[in-house]
């Protein structure tokens, strides 16, 4: 599994734990602005059998080196008769540098999710497709099945996002909304939509709770007191003015009912990045508060800032008959599937720049006055099935096609892949999405001819010292690499507030 953020990190480990149960997973970080720290893929609270970084070039390499394993280990892939597929963890083992060894063909990887932002998630399905490509143009080869799909609402860059994805084996729609979405632009554009593949988000659980069995304020089983979760996040909204507002008014809801736990959960700590820059964190605005002086100032006694795993935050909302407010984060159908009270905020508009237009139809729509005034919104149940919040999960059907695919692979091999987006039909625009990845218009690494390694790949001659100066190599790119961090994490925010003075 190749993600590129936390939030991705998360979709894409549960995403193959569902694909396929108790297999060995190898979790690759793709080594960027937004890579998680250990912090954040800790609150993640999803774990795999191997972690480590790398490079474009080195997931490449990762992907189609020999059948190796790194424990030995293999795992079903779907479930029921015929399911002998199997996920290697894949090689590399404990992050040693195994995987940088020149190879060519197929990899120890029966199937690849890739949990990525769309262009590299377009750049990994050209990588690929030149990397496991087969004696001739369009031979069928044995090569990884590739997963891919969104982390959450879909609400902007519909076309551009999927096509960016197109490609792919399989693309997972989180809901039957969309599904037909999906499908329809593909076949808009004259491209095959038969990859599209109707799941729930993995982080929904199989079975949403039952709604008799909901703790409400009347009921008097409630767990502690009401708790109200303000999910907020990194780029919704994004003026200072708007984000101040929101903070305020969450605080004045505490006022308000000093009787209720206000929590403001908060996605990153200052300095770590998530899929989108937070460029004004609440800490931050937290402390402009009146008496803002400490990490917490001006805030009310029963109200604070936490981190933690969202899902377990969820829990304890649904046990004290709680209520979730966000603009228009993935939380909220996280707190529909529990069917916790949840509002979506209109106090900024319903605009597609906020993304909580997406909610339309729901039922969830509110203002901070009328939850100030005892507002508990419930969503339209015929929404929630059509979102994929409520109902089946589809797994089943997706660990077939996974399984179908992986056993034709091995028997003859599947075609090479075949994004919508080449050098004829986006000859303007793909190149550059490959470059920023690292790779040549036909999918090769920049700087390697096809078939090739170079020393610097551990492939080359040389022996102990060509092995000696790998090592001086790695330890100066991850010194570059921390100072690359440093620069978009901390500097580059400074010089472009500087800008708007």
């Amino acid at each position: 599994m190749l993600a590129d953020s936390d939030t991705r990190w998360k979709w894409g480990a549960l995403t193959a734990r569902r694909l396929a149960p108790g297999a060995a997973i190898d979790g690759l970080l793709l080594r960027g602005r937004a890579t998680p720290t250990p912090r954040q893929l800790a609150e993640v609270g999803v774990t795999v059998d191997v972690l480590r970084e790398v490079t474009t070039r080195e997931f490449l390499r990762a992907a189609t080196a020999p059948d190796v394993t790194a424990a030995g280990a293999t795992a079903a892939v779907g479930s029921g008769p015929g399911a002998t597929a199997a996920v290697g963890s894949g090689p590399g083992g404990s992050g040693s540098g195994s995987d940088e060894s020149a190879a060519t063909g197929h990899g120890g990887y029966d199937m690849i999710v890739l949990a990525c932002v769309g262009g590299a998630v377009q750049a990994m399905l050209h990588g690929l497709r030149r990397a496991t490509a087969g004696a001739g143009e369009g031979t069928p080869a044995r090569r990884p099945v590739v997963v891919t799909g969104y982390v959450g609402v879909v609400y902007e860059k519909l076309t551009d996002g999927l096509l960016l994805r197109h490609g792919a084996d399989l693309v997972l729609a989180n809901s039957a909304h969309d599904t037909d979405r999906f499908r329809a632009v593909y076949e808009g554009v004259g491209a095959n939509a038969d990859g599209v593949c109707e799941c729930t988000l993995p982080f929904l659980g199989d079975t949403p709770p039952d709604a008799a069995t909901t703790v409400t304020p009347q009921s008097g089983d409630a767990d502690g007191p009401f708790t109200v979760v303000f999910a907020v996040q990194p780029s919704v909204p994004a003026s200072r003015e708007d984000r101040a507002y929101l903070l305020r008014r969450a605080v004045a809801h505490a006022l308000r009912h000093p009787e209720r736990e206000v929590l403001i959960k908060l996605r990153s700590k200052p300095g770590e990045h998530t899929t989108h820059i937070e460029e004004l964190p609440y800490q931050k605005l937290v402390r402009k508060l009146p008496g803002g002086d400490g990490t917490d100032g001006g805030l009310p006694p029963n109200c604070r800032l936490v981190y933690g795993n969202m899902g377990e935050l969820l829990d304890r909302v649904r046990h004290t008959g709680g209520l979730l407010v966000t603009v228009s984060s993935t939380a909220a159908l996280e707190s529909l599937h529990r069917h916790i009270p949840t509002a979506v905020l209109t106090d900024l508009g319903v605009r597609e720049g906020l993304g909580n237009h997406y909610f339309t139809g729901s039922g969830c729509l509110a203002s901070w006055d009328e939850l100030d005034d005892g507002l508990l919104p419930e969503a339209d149940p015929r929404w929630a099935l059509r979102q994929g919040v409520r109902g089946g999960d589809g797994y089943a059907t997706a660990r077939e096609r996974v399984a179908a695919l992986v056993a034709r692979s091995t028997r003859t091999g599947l075609p090479p892949l075949a994004p919508y987006y080449t050098a004829r039909t986006a000859p303007g625009y793909l190149p550059g999405i490959l470059r920023r990845y690292g790779l040549g218009p036909d999918g090769t690494p920049v700087g390697q001819a096809a078939g090739t390694a170079t020393a610097d790949d551990g492939g080359g001659p040389g022996g102990g010292g060509a092995a000696g100066r790998g090592l001086v190599r790695r330890v100066v790119r991850e010194a570059a690499r921390g100072a690359y961090r440093h620069g978009v994490q901390r500097v580059a925010p400074l010089i472009r507030k500087a800008g708007e003075l």
